[in-house]
């Protein structure tokens, strides 16, 4: 539930900086992406990241150590990383702005690989602090107050810059 309350917090700041809001079938169309994303944070990453956790600290048996935290970020950082990036944009594109999937596909292929490099240079340090620090029922919060932010730029990055489609 903490997951899905700090990414519709994103979803707001995203829309209140960077949505534009129009009244369509008396719903604001940014208030409609705001619902789909926390869909998406509550439905999809919060409980993804909750259940990695738990087999990250069953798979190395809740060390802390410092190459255990390297081992868990690692593992972090090339398996579910990459995969809930390319996830949130697929979902972005098709989702949120109701694209074609040949856009979305566009999309993802000129944007993806800044995404991922990103999320490679700022990622890591929240993943160390989060695995070396923070006792595991607190880990998605954590990691959820760090993603508003990540959050912030995946919107950025995602969106396209065209109209969307009616």
């Amino acid at each position: 539930m903490g997951s899905g309350a700090v990414s519709s917090l994103t979803s707001c700041v995203n829309a209140t900086f960077f949505g534009k809001r129009k009244l369509v079938s008396n719903m604001l169309v940014g208030d409609l992406a705001i619902t789909k994303l926390q869909i998406f944070g509550s439905a999809y990453l919060g409980p993804l990241s909750h259940y990695f956790h738990i087999l990250l600290d069953k798979i190395f048996k809740g060390k802390k150590d410092t190459k255990t935290v390297a081992k868990k970020v690692l593992l972090e950082q090339l398996t579910i990383s990459p995969w809930n990036n390319l996830m949130f944009m697929i979902y972005y594109g098709l989702v949120i702005e109701g694209r074609p999937w040949i856009h979305t596909k566009s999309k993802i292929k000129k944007e993806y690989p800044t995404v991922i490099y990103a999320s490679w240079t700022f990622r890591p340090v929240v993943g160390w602090i989060n695995h070396q620090y923070v006792p595991l029922q607190f880990r998605v919060i954590v990691q959820g107050i760090f993603a508003c932010f990540w959050g912030i730029f995946l919107n950025l990055r995602a969106k396209s810059l065209g109209p969307a489609k009616p």
